[in-house]
């Protein structure tokens, strides 16, 4: 399969285009989602410089721990918030991230321009384009695994690079250098650098049920065993990583190498499970109808994390779940610990799987989302098939919402058996209309990850629970990001004055309001943004 014109045009705006899977030929939409980048690019607040507002927190002695996403280690939750568009040093499109400190301690601004942090801010780098937040060394704060896939790597463009920006009690990016993760011959990763690769498209990061930190980095641009754009992911475990690299030509992973796979192409991860969407692969004559792979987090005779099973829409059983082509099946993944009844401990993983080109009827591009339930042996369980269109579900599927473009999962109380309240999913559905005269303003359905779908879902919207009035190409649901007991919505498109992340309940009321909010220009937070809100963690 041939790659079109532009990496950075596809790719633009987080993933955007991906509505239309991004790469030629790949998706039923993608001429229409490349002329919404487009409009939303020209909405954007005009470039600015990138500025920290430093933590006056005093200083700890050692990180508290036991609480995710605390860079600071004082034991209180931060939140990173991604503007991958942001100009830095006057370098346009270079990125950067505010992480706002809990406890009202202040802004820090971490980019490529931090002196902890290696390699420098550049034209089109887009840091911050994915992102996780897992303990990589084990200190007790939360550590960064900053995406770049348009990184360019000598005069190779888009090779991509991922930073790991550790935190410690003197703040994010203040102790240990960061550590960078690139292929090529003077990187750690397998493989030569090559125009395109996108390392860190996606990422996703934990401690395994052994107590190993480990990082999934998907490189679903790298063309492998003679096949362009298959895809790869890369395995790094170990507070002084190793590394490995996987794809699926290696040993019993699932599915047939193929030009077009996209494998890595998104990633999610608990401590018992991960998974890799591989939303171009063929499924039967259907080409592009996309699939998922899972894996243990821990390595096999072969060097690479233990393949458990592969799964595309012919492989599960309810629903209206026939692969056809340019589904997506794997565009999204999201996955949260479960204890089911009678453990003692999260031995489970339940798994969402987005299918935002999924034709519900008639309706061209509804979109879906598939359930799975992961045992911890590693067998697999089809649990839901969601749409707009089952039973007491709120709205109603529509052409074009691209409902599953975007999934975040959680567990409210891990400690428990989980149940309809404490296991949440949220879908983001960027293409929804509010009205005639806001196409494409957006939307985020919250649902149940046990039971009916139906019995607990709630709606929110522009104007109705997501404050930001409705306009034009908001692309609501675009950014959902899951922290424990909250779910976070980004709004990074649209008008200015729009831009913003809200933090919910996980069991918030239809067009109930947020928790809390965060804006540029308020709270300690820079004023300049032009994709404030891209990925929230």
């Amino acid at each position: 399969m041939s790659r079109v014109a532009s990496g950075k045009d596809q790719f633009s705006l987080h993933g955007l285009t991906g509505w239309g899977s991004s790469m030629s030929g790949v998706g039923k939409n993608w001429q229409r989602c490349a002329a919404l980048v487009s409009a939303a690019v020209l909405m954007s607040s005009a470039l600015g410089g990138a500025t920290a507002v430093a933590s006056p927190a005093a200083v700890a002695a050692v990180c508290a721990g036991g609480v995710e996403s605390d860079f600071n280690g004082d034991g209180i939750r931060d939140v990173a918030i991604t503007d991958p568009l942001a100009t830095v040093s006057g370098q346009e499109k270079a990125g950067l991230i505010r992480v706002v400190l809990g406890g009202g301690k202040g802004v820090v601004t971490v980019s490529q321009d931090m002196a902890n942090v290696s390699d420098a801010a550049e034209t089109g780098d887009q840091f911050g384009f994915s992102l996780a937040v897992y303990d990589a060394n084990l200190d007790g704060c939360s550590d960064l695994a900053v995406g770049m896939p348009y990184e360019d790597i000598a005069a190779v463009p888009d090779a991509g690079l991922v930073q790991v920006i550790y935190g410690s009690t003197a703040g994010i990016g203040q102790g240990t250098p960061s550590l960078g993760f690139r292929q090529g011959a003077d990187g750690n990763m397998a493989d030569a650098y090559e125009p395109e690769d996108w390392v860190g498209f996606s990422v996703a990061g934990g401690t395994s049920a052994t107590g190993v930190p480990f990082l999934v980095i998907g490189v679903p641009g790298e063309d492998s065993s003679g096949f362009t754009d298959m895809g790869l992911a890369a395995y790094a475990y170990g507070v002084t990583p190793s590394i490995t690299s996987f794809h699926q030509n290696s040993p019993n992973v699932w599915h047939d190498p193929a030009s077009g796979n996209r494998f890595g192409a998104a990633i999610a991860a608990t401590s018992r499970h991960f998974a890799v969407g591989t939303p171009g692969a063929v499924i039967g004559t259907a080409d592009q109808a996309g699939g998922i792979v899972a894996f243990k987090p821990s390595l096999n005779t072969d060097n690479i994390p233990l393949p458990l099973f592969g799964i595309g829409q012919d492989g599960t059983g309810t629903g209206d779940q026939a692969a056809e082509s340019g589904d997506g099946f794997g565009t999204s993944v999201a996955m949260a610990p479960h204890r089911p009844s009678g453990a003692t401990a999260n031995t489970e993983s339940l798994l969402a799987v987005g299918v935002p080109n999924e034709d519900i009827g008639s309706k061209a591009d509804a979109g879906a989302v598939q359930l799975l339930q992961i045992a911890e042996a590693g067998t697999v369980t089809e649990t839901q098939w969601i749409s707009q269109d089952i039973t007491d579900v709120d709205e109603t599927a529509e052409a074009s919402d691209y409902f599953g473009q975007r999934v975040a999962a959680t567990n409210t109380s891990p400690g428990s058996v989980g149940t309809a309240s404490t296991m949440r999913l949220a879908v983001g559905v960027p293409g929804e209309e509010t009205a005639a005269e806001s196409p494409d303003s957006g939307g985020v359905q919250l649902f149940p990850m046990v039971g009916a779908a139906g019995a607990s879902d709630a709606w929110l919207q522009p104007g109705n629970g997501i404050p930001s009035a409705a306009a034009p190409r908001q692309f609501a649901g675009m950014s959902v990001g899951a922290a424990g007991a909250q779910l976070y919505v980004g709004m990074p498109y649209g008008p200015t004055v729009g831009r913003a992340v809200y933090a919910y309940s996980w069991n918030v009321a239809p067009g109930g309001a947020p928790a809390q909010t965060w804006k540029p220009g308020e709270g300690g937070i820079p004023a300049e943004a032009v994709a404030f809100g891209a990925v929230v963690r």
